[in-house]
C-alpha cells in the first residue's frame, strides 16, 4: 500500500510538472486597448524573445484564424495577434467612413505597441495585412525592427486589377457556379452560418494548393464582414493607397514570401522586392495563399531564418 501511494504521488508530481511546462509553452495573455473609439482585443503567445505583431488578412475578418501561425512562431518570440477595428471582439458602435480608415487602423496598431511596452517590433502582415503593414511602415518606420510580407497584396493597389480573375481561374466551373449561388443567397438575406459556410467551401479552393486545407479556409471565410470590407477598400481608393515612394527609403530588413500559385501574382511580389532596398524574396513551389498550410516546413524555415539574421 505504501509503495502504491508513493508511486501515485510521484505520478501526480510528474503530471503537474508537465501541465506547468505545457501552460508556459502555450502561455498567452489577452486584453483590450482603447484607441479612437474602439477597444482593440489582442492575444499574446510565448513567454520571451523579440515581439512579432501578426496582422491578419481580410479586411473584415477577426484574428482567430491566425492563432496557429502565432503559436508556431512563438518558440523564441513573443507573438501578438489582434482583432482589427469592428471585427471579432474589437467592436464598434458605428461602421462608416469615419470609423473605418487605414489611418485609424494604423493608430490602433500604435496604441497596441505602446500598451505592450515595445520600442520596436517585427510586423508580419498577411494578405490585406500586408497592405496595412506597408502603410504602418510609412507612418511609423522608427517603430519597426523587421517586416514580413506574407502573401501580401503588395505596396499599391495594382492587385485589384487582377485578383478577381485570379480567384475565378483557380476554381472549377462547378465551384464558380456554386459560389455564385450562395453569394446570391446571402445577398438576398440568408446570412445563416450554413449559407456562409457553403459559400466558403466553394471559394476556399482558390486560396490553397493542397485541397485538404479547404475546410480550414472555408471556416475562416464564414467570419467575413462585407460592410467593413467595402469600407476599407473604399478608403484605400480614397487615399490612393501607394507606399512605393516612401518604401524606397525604408532601411529595415524585409522578407517577402508567397506561393507561386497564389492569387497574388509573382510580379506583385517582385515589384515590392525591387522597390524596397533591404528586402529578400522567397517564392514557394506548389503553394498558394497560405504558406504555413501548403508548405509549412519551407515557410516556417524561411521566416525563422529571416528572424535570426
Amino acid at each position: 500500500m505504501k509503495s502504491y501511494y508513493h508511486t501515485h504521488r510521484i505520478s501526480l508530481a510528474v503530471i503537474c510538472c508537465w501541465l506547468v511546462v505545457t501552460s508556459v509553452l502555450q502561455a498567452q495573455e489577452f486584453g483590450f486597448v482603447p484607441s479612437h473609439g474602439v477597444k482593440t482585443f489582442y492575444r499574446t503567445f510565448g513567454m520571451k524573445g523579440s515581439p512579432i505583431l501578426i496582422i491578419n488578412g481580410g479586411p473584415g475578418m477577426n484574428s482567430n484564424g491566425f492563432v496557429d501561425i502565432a503559436q508556431k512562431l512563438s518558440d523564441g518570440h513573443r507573438t501578438i495577434i489582434y482583432d482589427q477595428r469592428g471585427t471579432g471582439k474589437s467592436m464598434l458602435a458605428t461602421l462608416d467612413t469615419s470609423t473605418i480608415t487605414m489611418h485609424l487602423m494604423v493608430e490602433d496598431i500604435e496604441a497596441l505597441r505602446k500598451h505592450c511596452g515595445y520600442e520596436k517590433w517585427t510586423v508580419l502582415g498577411h494578405s490585406f495585412g500586408g497592405l496595412l503593414a506597408a502603410y504602418y511602415a510609412t507612418l511609423h518606420p522608427e517603430r519597426i525592427d523587421k517586416v514580413i510580407f506574407s502573401s501580401s497584396g503588395g505596396i499599391n493597389l495594382d492587385f485589384m486589377k487582377y485578383a478577381g480573375e485570379r480567384i475565378n481561374a483557380r476554381l472549377t466551373q462547378q465551384e464558380r457556379d456554386s459560389l455564385a449561388y450562395w453569394t446570391e443567397r446571402i445577398g438576398q438575406g440568408d446570412t445563416s452560418y450554413h449559407a456562409r459556410l457553403q459559400r466558403g467551401k466553394f471559394l476556399a479552393p482558390a486560396y490553397v494548393f493542397d485541397k485538404k486545407h479547404v475546410p480550414i479556409i472555408a471556416e475562416r471565410l464564414t467570419q467575413g464582414n462585407s460592410a467593413i470590407n467595402g469600407l476599407v477598400f473604399a478608403n484605400l481608393r480614397a487615399i490612393t493607397f501607394d507606399c512605393t515612394e516612401q518604401l524606397r527609403y525604408f532601411q529595415r530588413p524585409v522578407l517577402i514570401i508567397q506561393g507561386k500559385n497564389d492569387i497574388i501574382t509573382v510580379e506583385t511580389a517582385e515589384y515590392a522586392h525591387k522597390v524596397i532596398p533591404r528586402s529578400q524574396l522567397v517564392l514557394l513551389e506548389n503553394c498558394a495563399h497560405y504558406g504555413w498550410l501548403d508548405k509549412e516546413t519551407e515557410y516556417l524555415a524561411a521566416v525563422r531564418q529571416f528572424l535570426r539574421e
